[in-house]
Formats: C-alpha cells, sequence, structure tokens
C-alpha cells in the first residue's frame, strides 16, 4: 500500500508540472461536458482503492478539463493566480488540517487571522479597530457585511432580529446603485430583505453612483437605510465617490456598505489610492483575496466598524464550546461558519512574500497592463474602449462587420478569441451594448503576455471581418 510520504510526492510531481506548462498552456477548455463525464463518473466502485491510483487517474483524467486561470492570460473575470507562497501555506493548512474555529481548536489558526486583520486594516487605510471574518469569498462578505448592518440599523428600532427575526420587523429601506454586483442582490436574497423591494440610484457614464441621486433618493424614506455603495466596477473598474457618499448616508442614520471586490486593493498602492478615498468611513466593507491578493479560492474579507453588531449577526454559542482565553479572538464570532478551513495562514504567506511595496506594485503594474491594453486595440480600426481606465478593467466593443451588428461582431471576436487559446476574454453587458471585457490582476502577466493577448484578439477581429 502507498505510504503518505509517498503519495503526496507524487501529487507534488504532478502539481509542480502542471505549474511548470501553464504559462504557455491553451487558456480556455475545450473538454465536452458528456465525454468529461464519461471519463471521470460511472458507478461508485465498491472496493477501496490505493490512494495513488486514484490521484494518478485524476490528474489524468480531469486534464482535459482545466483552465489555466492560473497563467497569466486568463482576462476574462477578475481573477488572480496563486503566489507560491500563498500555495504553499495552503498545503500546509491542508496538512495540518486545522479548524479555524476557535483558539481552543487552533491557536494558530486564530492568531494568524489577528495578524491578518492588523495588518489588513493598515494597508486598506481603514481604522485599526474593525474588526474582521475571513470569509469564502465576495459574496459572503457581502452577505456578512449587511447582515451587520441590519442589525445594527434594526436595534436602533427596538428591534433584536437575530431573535425575532423580519416578521414584523421596524421598516428597513435599502437602496443600492444600479451597477451593483449581483452578490449584492444574492446577498439581500439571502438575509430575506429581497433583491426586488431595493432603491437603486442612477450612475454616471463610467458606472460610478450618484451622489445628488444618493442625496434625493435618501430625503424620501421616513427610515434610515442600509446603503450598498462600490469601490472598483465590475465592468468599468469605476469608483463610487465614497468620500461624498458617506456623510450623506450618516446623515441620514443610515449604514454604508462598500462591495470592494478587487477595488479596495488600490488602497494599497500610493499611486492609486485616491481612487479609494472615503472608504475608511464605510461601516462595513467586503473585499475578495483570491483576486489581487492571489491567493487560492475559497478567501474573502469583511471588515466591519461596529464590532458589537458584527459579532451579533455572526455569533451562535452552544454549550459544548470550550472556552477561550479572555484576550484571544474567536473567529467563528465573525463569520457565517463554524468549522471552517484555515484560510489565514494561506493569507499571511501571500502578505508576507509581497510585503508593502510588492503588494503595491502587483496593483500598479496590472493597472498598467490594463492601460497598455487599451491604448494598443485603440490603435486598431473599427475598435473602441469604453470605459476610462483607471484599474484594471477594459471595455472594448467592435464596429460593425459584414452584415453583423456591433453586438453580434463583438460577440464573434469574444467567440474567436476564446477558440484560439491564446488568452480568455469574456463579454458582458455595458450600458445596453454587448461588449468584451478584460480584467488583468494576476501576479505573473507581464507586458510580453499583453501583446501577445492583443495581438490575439486582433487576428480575431480581423477573421471576423473576412
Amino acid at each position: 500500500m502507498t505510504t503518505t510520504k509517498q503519495l503526496l510526492a507524487r501529487t507534488y510531481d504532478l502539481a509542480t508540472t502542471y505549474l511548470d506548462g501553464v504559462r504557455e498552456r491553451r487558456v480556455g477548455s475545450l473538454a465536452d461536458y458528456e465525454a468529461l463525464l464519461g471519463a471521470m463518473g460511472g458507478a461508485l466502485p465498491n472496493a477501496p482503492a490505493d490512494p495513488l491510483a486514484i490521484i494518478n487517474e485524476l490528474a489524468a483524467t480531469a486534464e482535459r478539463g482545466l483552465v489555466a486561470t492560473p497563467g497569466p492570460r486568463h482576462f476574462g473575470f477578475v481573477l488572480g493566480g496563486v503566489l507560491p507562497a500563498a500555495l504553499a501555506a495552503d498545503w500546509l493548512a491542508s496538512a495540518w488540517d486545522q479548524n479555524a474555529f476557535s483558539f481552543v481548536l487552533s491557536p494558530a489558526a486564530t492568531v494568524v487571522e489577528e495578524v491578518a486583520r492588523q495588518w489588513l486594516t493598515e494597508l486598506l487605510g481603514l481604522s485599526p479597530e474593525m474588526s474582521l471574518g475571513i470569509v469564502t469569498g465576495g459574496t459572503m462578505g457581502n452577505f456578512t457585511g449587511l447582515a451587520a448592518g441590519r442589525h445594527a440599523l434594526l436595534a436602533r428600532a427596538g428591534w433584536d432580529v437575530e431573535e425575532q427575526g423580519l416578521f414584523g420587523a421596524p421598516e428597513l429601506p435599502v437602496v443600492t446603485s444600479e451597477e451593483s454586483h449581483i452578490t449584492i442582490f444574492a446577498s439581500l436574497q439571502m438575509l430575506g430583505m429581497g433583491r426586488a423591494r431595493v432603491t437603486r440610484v442612477a450612475a454616471d457614464e463610467q458606472g460610478r453612483m450618484r451622489a445628488d441621486a444618493l442625496r434625493s433618493v435618501l430625503s424620501g424614506l421616513s427610515s434610515p437605510a442600509l446603503v450598498c455603495a462600490q469601490a472598483g466596477n465590475v465592468n468599468s473598474g469605476a469608483f463610487d465617490p465614497i468620500a461624498e457618499i458617506a456623510p450623506i448616508v450618516h446623515d441620514a442614520g443610515g449604514w454604508l456598505h462598500v462591495d470592494g471586490a478587487f477595488g479596495a486593493w488600490a488602497a494599497a498602492s500610493p499611486r492609486l489610492k485616491g481612487l479609494t478615498a472615503g472608504l475608511e468611513l464605510a461601516d462595513s466593507v467586503s473585499v475578495d483575496a483570491h483576486k489581487w491578493l492571489n491567493v487560492p479560492y475559497d478567501c474573502g474579507f469583511v471588515f466591519v466598524r461596529d464590532v458589537a453588531a458584527h459579532r451579533a449577526a455572526m455569533t451562535l454559542e452552544a454549550p459544548y464550546y470550550a472556552p477561550a482565553p479572555s484576550v484571544a479572538r474567536a473567529n467563528h464570532n465573525f463569520v457565517p461558519e463554524a468549522s471552517r478551513r484555515a484560510r489565514g495562514f494561506a493569507v499571511y504567506a501571500a502578505l508576507r512574500s509581497l510585503g508593502r511595496d510588492g503588494l503595491a506594485e502587483l496593483v500598479e503594474r496590472c493597472s498598467r497592463l490594463a492601460k497598455r491594453m487599451a491604448v494598443r486595440l485603440a490603435a486598431e480600426p473599427g475598435v473602441r474602449i469604453l470605459n476610462d481606465v483607471v484599474l484594471n478593467q477594459v471595455l472594448v466593443r467592435f464596429d460593425a462587420r459584414d452584415g453583423l451588428d456591433e453586438d453580434a461582431t463583438t460577440a464573434a471576436v469574444i467567440r474567436r478569441v476564446q477558440q484560439d487559446g491564446t488568452c480568455w476574454v469574456g463579454g458582458t453587458t455595458w450600458k445596453g451594448m454587448h461588449v468584451m471585457r478584460v480584467s488583468v490582476s494576476n501576479w505573473s502577466t507581464t507586458e510580453e503576455d499583453i501583446d501577445r493577448s492583443a495581438d490575439a484578439i486582433v487576428r480575431a477581429a480581423s477573421a471576423v471581418a473576412d
């Protein structure tokens, strides 16, 4: 029977072989769903199997269905790769098999999250007193921040929503931007506040919430509102004017939550932090770690100014929970989960490996590369850049070609780029138009990768014209 050491040594070989080739790997997958299902599925065997045989077979069959998202030319979503130090720490976290629930279950996993809280609040320009929950990603970051806001606003109205629920609760208005990310609405539906009953505030041509429109909306409400702004529009990269919005919300007695999934990382850059002006005034902020921090998936952050509201919205205690030292952090007080992976180790390793200067350089470099892509594509006839490239997002539109309107032409170019495999870009809808969206946030992307990808996009556009 294979030993654990032999199994992990083989797994190491398989993993490093994949990573060694990911830079030149075809970026998108051509896997057929039914074929892949047939290769990997079938009836569950009755008898146990040797772990080494399982891992070898898994690697061989999954190979055709892997997408090169760790590589430098996947631009279809706001995805980072995984930093080597973060990957190594994540492997250790799996081997250590720590439950990051509490100090009693893992002192190391508890302390590393407190260290991350101190470092991250400083890097993002937030109050050092803000609480931190390390959640699974942006959706749960928004969910937790909005849950804390729901608790605080209803508590001020004399209602304990965790005990009494929403039946008969005082009215709680929710105000979002017309450009708010879908995860805001996913969070609202899970919190029982609904997607359709929100008031959506108009945004400008770059997707920024209009402060004057927000003021008008809030002036017409009879109760303080839960307001959702964003730092970094998922399409244009634009930032809501948070420094203007925050006083408007607070003067009306409301709670300001900021979805900063990728844009909040601009605060770590001396050159770009002006984009996040006012972020420190937010009551809660959500950030994705697997985007610009480039840690493995299943990792995000929520920061909350009102620590008591954060704890009240998330905490449940059971008689068998062992008490911890009074000074120790209890991780489960700040997240929706109880048993949970020790995500803090990868966060710690990523921050240590980059340092303050390295994180700033990573964000600034990706932003420069996005501008490089925009300049290169804008130089081509029949290609338009639709957004001000302030961060890492580029929106591209292609003129009508050979009987196809602009929407159809743009869709055809996107399909050809994906089929080519040099890079991967996606499509989205922007101001009623179908557009190509390019997102640059991988630590390993270089100028050469941008130039190769731009050439592939131009070739695809030329092929559509032919």
